[in-house]
Order: C-alpha cells, then structure tokens, then sequence
C-alpha cells in the first residue's frame, strides 16, 4: 500500500498480523507446532519493538514459540527466511514462519540534535531561576523535524542516499534516462497485467479498523509512458540526473509471510509444498555502488551449483531503481566487470528479460524494505508453479553495500 504522506491504516505489526491470519488459518496444524517465528523489520515503532515476538503472540502462536526479528535493511524479509532455512537444514527445526513487514508510513519525524539537547537541559534544570533559564534557550529552529526516512535511505558512510547510489551506476554503466523510463513502463504494464489475470493471487485483502477494504495494491500506474515519464524532474541529481519518481520504487507498507517446513513436517502433516530453497547466497561491496549488490550475491548461485543464465526460469531482482538494474544487467554482459569483480573468463551473459521480474515489481507494487525480500521469494515460487517452470532465482541490493540472492526449484 503506497505511503501518502501520512502514517497510513496499518503499523508494521498489523500488517503482519492481517497478512499471517489467512495463510496460519489454512494449515492442518496448531498455533503450537512452529518452531520458531522470525521477521524482517527495518522501521520498528515505539509501541512494537521486537514486532517479530508481538506478531507472533497477536497471530495466537502458542507462546512456548520464541519469535524474534531480523535486519539487514533490504535484505531483510530475505534474511528471515534463509535463518529459517538453515535452522531446518541443520536439524533445529521443522516448522518455521518467516517473512517481513514494513509500514514505512509510520517512520518518524524526529527532534533534531540541538533540540535534544535542549529538552535535557531544560529536564535537569532544578529551581525556578535554573528552569526559566533553561526555557530562554529555546529557538524557534528546534521545532523542524528531522525526516527519519530520508536519514534511514542515507548511508552514513559514504553519505549518499539510495537515489544517489542509483545515480553512480548509471553514470558508470551509461544508462539513459529514455532506458530507465522505458523499464518502467514495461514493469507498470506487466504489474497491470498480472493483477488482471489474476497472477498476484498470493496477495491477501485487508480490512483496516474501520471496515475499510483493502484488496490490491494501489501504485500501479499502467497509464505510464515514456512520455509522461519523461516530463518528470530528477528527484536526487538535478538537472541533469536519471532517476525520478517514475522510475524508482515507491515508498510502502506491506507484509509477507512463508512457511518453512522440513521434510518430516510436510509428511507429519501432509502439507503440500511451493517450492524447495536449494541455497543462498550473501555479498558485500562499497556502499557507492550497493545496486551491484544482487552480481555478487547471485553469481555464485550459479557457478557453485554448475548452472548457466539459461537453467534460470524466472528472475526476480528487486526493482529498487530502473537504472539500478539495468546496471546489474550491464554489468552481467560486461566481460571486464566479469572477469575483475565476479572472478569468471568473461562475460556471464544476458538475462532474457522476458524472464525478469515477470510481472512487474517495486516499481509499481513498491519497496517495503523489511518485506521486500520475502516477497519476491514467495512470487517467484508461485510464479515458477504457474509456469511450470523449475528453477528461479531472487535477488535483491542492499542499503549499505550488500546483496542477496537465493535459488528455488518448484516442487
């Protein structure tokens, strides 16, 4: 649901807690057979901290089960199901609910330093005279707010935001404004799409606290074109930038869960998998150039289980930017980054973009960033079904320098 300038119907705990119901409803078995419940978050609230544990015991899981949450920005929804995974692999577990939640409506505004330190000041002072010495101090500056989303999206090493990092991989890749519009476009029409046909059945109706339905979600703009598109202003590098509005991915709240099960839970209770999680993989590199993160992650997926772009279905790589990815896409095909960076003979090779991110992705559905990754996992794996197809890759960039990626098949 795109954030509109105001906290919107749900807190990130709602959120987990309306999208969880259904699906923990399905199941043959009860609220005390998980092992574990664990969550990707990025932007808790005051009133849910550890909102992994709060959903948890909300959801009605038996309060025997530790629940607990995750973050690595991005990553984030992505990282709870590998802990899940392993926790399985490993003999920890059997069952497991795993996913994310984000409202990132409900970032707050905060108070900014000098203000801070005025309030504390103005706390410790002890006597009249000391108080209203302390109150004098005041200054009218103390009250702008200090946007907590924009310092969220800004890494603090290297000091650029995300639009920023977008901006760096298109200068380096020599990718257009037209481009990135173009891959818009076509991520709007195919999000459009597969609302229509129904190839977004995984995504559960809401019912808000005042009866209001929500049953899709609202940022798709199939009305997009390389036209209108184009009459947009750079948001980050003016005039001259190429990421904007139209082509980046929108700010909103969302939820996702899976279940993770193990061979002995699905025949225990007869349950009827998606898919199997084959492996995962994790990267780092400079902040700078974090959109390259999904290369590095998703490369070794590959190579270490002796598989070529053409055994991979289905691609789902986060759409946090359009130029963005068609950096990492350029990057692929580029034999010198293949050679220097991902350590191959050459060049890896062009995805067929009638693979990729199928039916549309952040650009239209938007970037709930402790969601994200769970997300595109748990549609990639429908997405594999509905094709009958076997194999599928999600991979996604990292704020602060990472990547993720992990390889499913269809059972």
């Amino acid at each position: 649901m795109k954030a509109r300038g105001k906290p919107g119907p749900f807190t990130p705990v709602d959120l987990a807690v309306v999208c969880g119901r259904p699906l923990l409803l399905r199941q043959p078995f009860g609220a005390d057979a998980f092992d574990e419940v664990i969550m990707g978050c990025v932007n808790p609230i005051a009133d849910e901290i550890n909102p992994g544990r709060v959903a948890a015991l909300r959801l009605g899981i038996d309060v025997s089960v530790p629940g607990w949450t995750v973050q690595r920005n991005c990553g984030s929804g992505m990282q709870s199901i590998d802990v899940g995974f392993r926790y399985i692999e490993q003999g920890l577990a059997d069952l497991v609910l795993a996913g994310g939640t984000e409202a990132l409506s409900y970032t707050p505004l905060l108070f900014n330093h000098h203000a801070v330190e005025w309030f504390g000041r103005l706390a410790s002072a002890r006597g009249f005279a000391n108080r209203l010495a302390a109150m004098a101090g005041f200054r009218p500056s103390f009250l702008t707010p200090v946007i907590g989303l924009e310092r969220g999206l800004t890494d603090p090493v290297v000091e650029l935001n995300m639009g920023q990092t977008a901006e760096v991989l298109a200068f380096l890749f020599a990718i257009s404004r037209e481009e990135a519009d173009l891959y818009a476009v076509e991520s709007q029409r195919r999000l459009a799409r597969a609302q229509a046909d129904g190839s977004l059945a995984e995504i559960e109706p809401m019912f808000g606290r005042d009866g209001t339905l929500y049953d899709h979600d609202d940022g798709v703009r199939p009305d997009s074109t390389p036209e209108s598109l184009a009459k947009l202003h750079p948001a980050f590098e003016r005039p001259f930038g190429k990421v904007t509005a139209g082509n980046s991915s929108q700010i909103t709240d969302g939820a996702c869960w899976v279940i993770l099960a193990s061979e002995t839970a699905v025949e225990k209770h007869k349950l009827s998998p998606l898919a199997r999680i084959v492996d995962s993989r994790w990267a780092a590199l400079d902040p700078r150039i974090m959109g390259l993160g999904p290369t590095l992650a998703s490369t070794p997926l590959l190579t270490d289980h002796g598989l070529t772009l053409d055994d991979i279905a289905v691609w789902e790589i986060n759409e946090a930017f359009a130029a963005q990815l068609l950096a990492c896409l350029k990057a692929w095909a580029d034999a010198d980054y293949c050679r220097t960076v991902l350590h191959l003979e050459g060049a890896l090779g062009a995805i067929d973009r009638s693979r990729l991110n199928i039916d549309g992705g952040a650009i239209g559905l938007g970037h709930p960033v402790g969601t994200t990754g769970a997300r595109i996992v748990l549609h990639l794996a429908h997405a594999l079904r509905r094709l009958k197809a076997k194999r599928g890759i999600a991979t996604e960039c990292i704020g602060g320098g990472q990547g993720g990626a992990m390889l499913i098949e269809a059972v």
